[in-house]
């Protein structure tokens, strides 16, 4: 009897334990300096020493509440630019319009906070904090009273725009993508799921998820899912054992012409970059070869990569290796499990992965090099099932 009650209270504490993941102390300096920021911003704009109160201007509470959505969980559709527009003015003049014509404090904030609620789902437009902009109005019946549905305009929308128009800016500045991302028919490989946007809103609203994820979000979950999922074929492959180990490097001040005869030569679409020390640099790849100087004036030029190396050809003066080389591709290491590769070269412009033995590169994987390995075990595989 005893095991199953502390089992029980076991289950029953974990579930009452952090529902989301670590969040990394680089995220938190991020979320922490943008709601600094965005409420900064806002609070210049609202208490400026020369705005009339008369007129709205002011800060209120929800304000804080919308701007941890923004700038902490940027992805979720509550924080989106439409949930947090609409939904706080929906829900501003559903609360002054019950404050108007309630006067019981119990049953107006009831009142007010309900319908907004109801409103904000309606109009597809739910932000969580708007439910405190109508809690607000329904506890300020004086200002609400004096202001009328002023009080859905300043300070509520003006408010919502501010922290909307903060968050894209700082978005952009830090490398989130907000607002979120659109499904895209035609995404990157590792997006494309088989599905069309309405069947995966369909499993959104099938599962009451809708309020928690967006479609284009589903579609990378599954991608990622299925990539993780197609790691598992290789079994336990490393690397080391299919990584391209007859390497052709250059110097980084090696120039263009040097770069065309070495890819005509060779066959090979990427070149990496060593330094005087053996130390890798970077890649350069054919394609930002040929486009680092192709003259406008030329619409198509065929041939070898010498020819595309011509002076009539490149208008642009001359280039060196570092000065087109890709130097952000993600790194790996001998033992590291094919499957790791997966994403990572699936991504949009990473065509090949660097294999390093400390600073110096001692092999490469590119796309060629994986789909030969998962082709290799796809043919084992299905041999195995023939004569099995």
């Amino acid at each position: 009897m005893l095991p199953r009650i502390t089992g029980a209270l076991g289950r029953a504490a974990h579930g009452l334990g952090p529902a989301t993941g670590a969040g990394s102390p680089r995220e938190a300096l991020r979320a922490g300096l943008g709601s600094c920021l965005g409420l900064g911003v806002l609070g210049v704009v609202m208490l400026s020493s020369g705005v009339d109160l008369h007129l709205g201007m002011y800060l209120i509470a929800p304000f804080g509440a919308t701007t941890v959505l923004v700038f902490a969980a940027p992805n979720s559709p509550l924080a989106q630019p439409w949930a947090v527009v609409v939904g706080s003015v929906v829900s501003a003049v559903v609360g002054v319009g019950i404050t108007l014509v309630v006067d019981e404090p119990t049953v107006r904030v009831a009142l007010a906070v309900g319908a907004a609620v109801a409103a904000m789902i309606l109009c597809r437009a739910v932000h969580p904090p708007a439910g405190a902009v109508a809690m607000s109005a329904a506890l300020a019946p004086d200002t609400v009273r004096e202001l009328g549905f002023r009080f859905a305009l300043a300070p509520v929308a003006v408010g919502a725009v501010l922290l909307v128009v903060t968050a894209v800016a700082f978005g952009r500045l830090t490398g989130r993508r907000y607002p979120f991302r659109q499904f895209d028919p035609v995404a990157d490989p590792a997006e494309r799921v088989g599905l069309r946007e309405d069947e995966l809103a369909d499993i959104l609203a099938r599962y009451q998820q809708s309020l928690n994820l967006g479609v284009a979000d589903l579609a990378r979950l599954v991608g990622a899912a299925e990539l993780q999922a197609a790691g598992h074929v290789t079994g336990p492959v490393e690397v080391a054992s299919v990584m391209s180990r007859d390497l052709v490097t250059v110097a980084p001040r090696t120039g263009r012409a040097e770069l065309a005869h070495l890819f005509g030569e060779h066959g090979f679409t990427s070149l990496p970059v060593v330094g005087a020390d053996g130390a890798y640099v970077g890649v350069v790849f054919q394609i930002d070869l040929i486009e680092s100087g192709l003259s406008p004036t030329v619409p198509e030029v065929r041939g070898t990569p010498e020819e595309f190396a011509a002076p009539e050809v490149f208008a642009a003066p001359e280039v060196c290796a570092t000065d087109i080389m890709t130097t952000d591709l993600p790194v790996v290491h001998r033992d590291t499990p094919i499957a790791a590769l997966l994403p990572q070269l699936a991504e949009r412009g990473c065509d090949a992965v660097p294999v390093l033995d400390g600073p110096a590169i001692v092999g490469i994987v590119t796309q060629t090099d994986l789909i030969t390995v998962l082709a290799r075990h796809a043919l084992r595989n299905g041999g195995n099932a023939v004569t099995g």
